[in-house]
């Protein structure tokens, strides 16, 4: 009788420690319950949907193209300028071959 006793005591002692596992299982699951409904509360109430930021490989294409599109500026800068100083020389030299032909006259 003693060995029954022995395996209903065990058997008690599991169901209690089963017992309390479930207990903490369910408290886990209530406070991820309330965790989900507060986040769902605090959603936006605009209600629109917002975009995803941009990413690391657009933000790269986006410093990429700024680069090129820059050293570009900086060729077309470099150019006007040169025909700029082309323009002038050439101005000057056709107005000094005017006031010697004037002279000559």
């Amino acid at each position: 009788m003693s060995d029954a006793l022995n395996k209903a005591e065990a058997a008690v002692a599991r169901a209690e420690t089963d017992t309390a596992a479930v207990q903490i299982a369910l408290a886990a699951l209530e406070l991820a319950k309330a965790a989900q409904a507060q986040q769902t509360a605090q959603a936006p109430a605009c209600g629109h949907q917002h975009k995803p930021g941009r990413s690391a490989g657009e933000w790269l294409a986006i410093g990429c193209g700024v680069c090129v599109g820059g050293i570009g500026l900086a060729f077309a800068s470099i150019a006007i300028a040169i025909a700029a100083c082309c323009a002038t020389g050439c101005f000057l030299i056709l107005r000094h071959i005017w006031q010697d032909m004037q002279k000559g006259r």
